[in-house]
């Protein structure tokens, strides 16, 4: 949320896109700490599934609103 709220905040499409591309990849990252959190034993198995959806539904929502962006901007 943070890395959109940046993006947002500097009024330029490019930088707005550049941030997506970075809240992406975060949506990427956190999912692989779920499976560190899974294989450690600090996350149930009956709740990754749910939790790892959510990162992956996140992540095209951002690739949605990137690829809008990118095609209003031609």
């Amino acid at each position: 949320m943070a890395n959109l709220a940046e993006g947002f905040e500097r009024s330029h499409r490019r930088e707005l896109l550049q941030d997506l591309a970075v809240a992406k990849a975060s949506c990427g990252e956190v999912r692989s700490h779920l499976y560190v959190a899974l294989d450690a034993g600090y996350l149930a198995r009956e709740e990754f599934p749910s939790l790892r959806a959510d990162t992956e539904e996140v992540s095209r929502i951002i690739a949605g609103l990137r690829s809008s962006l990118q095609t209003a901007g031609k």
